[in-house]
């Protein structure tokens, strides 16, 4: 991994952040190259992911 931070004058007046989520990034300035990963480790029989609506047969 290589990195290079060269610290030059920024100004910024206001930021408002409302929300974030769990895998997020906040960046202020600029940026070459930006790479983002993230593993769920969780089974996926263990997820609930709703509400159900349950079909119902026709006819």
């Amino acid at each position: 991994m290589e990195l290079n931070v060269v610290n030059r004058e920024l100004c910024v007046n206001s930021i408002q952040l409302t929300g974030v989520s769990a895998s997020s990034l906040f960046l202020v300035g600029d940026a070459n190259t930006i790479q983002l990963a993230s593993t769920f480790d969780t089974p996926a029989e263990s997820l609930i992911i709703g509400p159900f609506v349950p079909l119902t047969p026709k006819g």
